[in-house]
């Protein structure tokens, strides 16, 4: 009688197995059927279970997520269209699931019990869970877990960490849809300024071309510049600093160091010395009246010898050893 138990054991066992694995192929084939026209798949706390127990012949990536306002997860409302985006390419070109996976998403409101067993505090979490049975099973079947501390991630980083725990098998690329919207702006944008440039264009060549105007933009950026702009943006030096005695100094000893309001006044000393010496040079010539035109020289050539002196007493703060100066400074 045991002869006959053993062996009517041994005789159904290959048919349990063979039950076994065609009900887990028939499980993926039934959710990749549904993934092709609703990528990725809505779960609840249901589906989220049946996907996930093992054994199972596949990988299934499920986004637990928090989408409605009353959470307030603004990165969960951040990144669904870049899962949505993952999920609709990857179904798009692996419509018949030889990549073997699956891509879900699991909001709160339809899965609290999941987030519960799951103890999450936060979301949204990714999770990719591997086969456990098959020739692409992984000893310890563990599921893994994507970071996003860095914030919301696009598709195509989030579609490269799926790729690389996946096993050999296709990789559909990402595809966009198409941003209809942005392109009526972008359209109606160009339009529109190349209507405003034909229509302002005879106006403009002249404004365009002015050589005063460029000279005026390059003397700017050559005092901003030549001051220690950059100097202070790269450094992030103070604004202005104690002297010690209960007051403030605007300038720094040395040439390495200095102060965001001494660099305002260094600017505004290169200024005034470029504005006289431009008049003196062109506009004092042109000047008809010889009386007005020596008092202009002379406002002018005083203005260069007082600008002239204070710059070289700020230059002898900067360097101890200059001997040089002018007064009155």
């Amino acid at each position: 009688m045991k002869f006959y138990d053993l062996l009517l054991i041994c005789g159904l066992l290959p048919l349990l197995c063979a039950a076994a694995k065609s009900k887990t192929a028939g499980k993926f084939e039934d959710y990749h059927r549904k993934s092709i026209s609703n990528a990725p798949l809505k779960l609840d706390d249901a589906s989220y279970e049946l996907l996930t127990t093992a054994p199972r012949d596949y990988t299934v990536s499920i986004l637990l997520t928090a989408l409605e306002a009353r959470f307030g997860c603004q990165l969960c409302r951040d990144f669904q269209p870049e899962w949505e985006v993952v999920g609709k390419s990857w179904t798009r070109g692996d419509k018949k699931g030889d990549s073997r996976l699956l891509l879900g998403t699991l909001d709160f409101a339809e899965g609290k019990s999941t987030f519960q067993k799951l103890m999450l505090q936060t979301a949204p979490v990714l999770m990719l869970f591997p086969p456990t049975t098959g020739p692409d099973a992984t000893p310890d079947a563990q599921s893994v877990r994507y970071d996003f501390t860095m914030g919301t991630q696009s598709a195509e980083q989030v579609h490269d960490w799926i790729s690389r725990h996946l096993p050999a098998g296709p990789r559909p690329p990402i595809h966009r849809p198409v941003n209809y919207l942005r392109v009526v702006t972008v359209t109606t944008a160009g339009l529109g300024a190349i209507s405003f440039l034909s229509i302002a264009w005879p106006y403009v060549v002249p404004v365009v071309q002015n050589r005063n105007l460029w000279a005026a933009i390059s003397l700017i950026i050559i005092l901003l510049f030549t001051s220690g702009h950059m100097f202070n943006h790269i450094r992030k030096v103070p604004y202005v600093a104690g002297d010690g005695k209960g007051g403030i100094s605007s300038f720094a000893s040395g040439f390495s160091n200095q102060y965001g309001l001494e660099t305002q006044i260094v600017a505004a000393m290169y200024g005034t010395l470029s504005f006289a010496t431009i008049a003196l040079a062109l506009k004092v010539p042109r000047m008809a009246d010889p009386k007005k035109q020596g008092i202009a020289v002379f406002v002018w050539g005083g203005i260069i010898f007082t600008m002239y002196s204070f710059l070289l007493s700020v230059f002898r703060f900067k360097n101890g050893g200059y001997p040089f100066h002018l007064p009155p400074f």
